[in-house]
């Protein structure tokens, strides 16, 4: 059932009829039993007084109204356009104060969610821009090789090396996609890490696995020292994948007959595991910059690689309540440090 709106006239009407009704029947009735005319003037004279009270109650409450109204309209207004802070009253016992209050922390969450919104938006810019400049090389380099094929006339030897420069460049467009799929699954929470208590070596044994060809390729030397027996709460899937990011760097930027050493110690809170390599290094202006996503610094440009590797180390460490850190001397090598919590 519809029930239509009452207004405050309307409303403070119903309540002054029903005043004179009551008051004229109280008074009829004693009159009729004191047969007194000055009851009649009483009552007259009472009525008179209700009817000007409420009148003047009518019209101080609904002055009041319409000024709170007006006021909140403005406020509501104010808020909708980011423009002004509804104002925190002295006095919280009434009602519009209490309206007020609300209205102060609709303001804030408001703003709040605008900021996200504004933070979301960059960062969605951000990494279209990103991924427009990460793409673009290998783009070119692919119309650059296909026009060549198909205007000029080439060797066989020619074509064959045109042909591995585009599976080159496909490899390299199809990593950054899979580190694109990865970091956003992550990010958005389409993945949850899930901390299971497991095997440290197992873990480390999976990511060690996925460089072996390399590091044998480059004459490399990998060393382990990691306690068989110690468990640890960890999502060892992609705790794995954080740390083949980290030995496939060490084995990328590490020269020829180089060596690599990963070694694990137990700490009161945390368990360490340290990646050393005998790399280049790099530079202490550069080392806060590095876990950036698509950061790569200018001498590296030649490797392979899109710069999202350590940017997703750690962002898969933190997210298990652990942290990571660097330490590195420019041609002495560098030193990755992961931080993993027992609990």
């Amino acid at each position: 059932m519809k029930r239509n709106p009452l207004s405050v006239r309307r409303l403070f009407g119903w309540v002054a009829m029903g005043m004179v009704l009551s008051m004229t029947a109280i008074t009829m009735i004693l009159y009729f039993v004191t047969k007194q005319t000055v009851v009649l003037l009483t009552g007259g004279a009472l009525l008179l007084c209700a009817l000007v009270g409420v009148l003047v109650l009518t019209q101080t409450f609904g002055k009041r109204l319409a000024l709170f109204t007006s006021d909140l309209c403005q406020t509501l207004d104010n808020m909708i356009a980011g423009n002004e802070e509804p104002t925190r009253p002295e006095d919280s016992e009434t009602q519009l104060a209490r309206i007020r209050h609300r209205l102060a922390r609709l303001y804030q969450i408001m703003q709040e969610n605008r900021r996200k919104v504004d933070e979301e938006r960059q960062e969605l810019q951000s990494l279209v821009s990103d991924i427009s400049h990460q793409v673009k090389t290998p783009v070119s380099n692919l119309k650059m090789v296909t026009d060549t094929l198909l205007t000029k006339p080439v060797t066989d030897q020619e074509r064959v090396d045109f042909l591995q420069g585009i599976r080159s460049q496909t490899d390299k467009l199809d990593f950054l996609f899979q580190a694109l799929v990865k970091t956003s699954r992550l990010e958005t929470g389409a993945i949850q890490l899930e901390k299971n208590d497991s095997l440290l070596f197992d873990t480390l044994a999976q990511a060690m696995s996925g460089i072996v060809y390399s590091a044998e390729k480059k004459n490399i030397t990998v060393t382990v020292d990691c306690p068989e027996d110690l468990h640890l709460p960890h999502d060892s899937k992609w705790t794995a994948e954080a740390l083949f990011n980290l030995l496939d760097n060490a084995v990328k930027y590490s020269l020829t007959g180089g060596k690599i050493s990963v070694s694990v110690e137990r700490w009161e809170m945390y368990v360490k595991l340290d990646v050393t390599d005998t790399g280049k290094g790099i530079s202490e202006s550069n080392q806060a910059s590095i876990f950036r996503r698509f950061y790569r610094e200018e001498e590296v440009h030649d490797e392979q690689g899109v710069g999202i590797g350590l940017y997703l180390t750690r962002e898969i460490i933190t997210r298990q309540g652990g942290y990571i850190k660097v330490t590195s001397e420019v041609g002495k090598g560098s030193t990755f440090s992961v931080f993993l919590p027992y609990q």
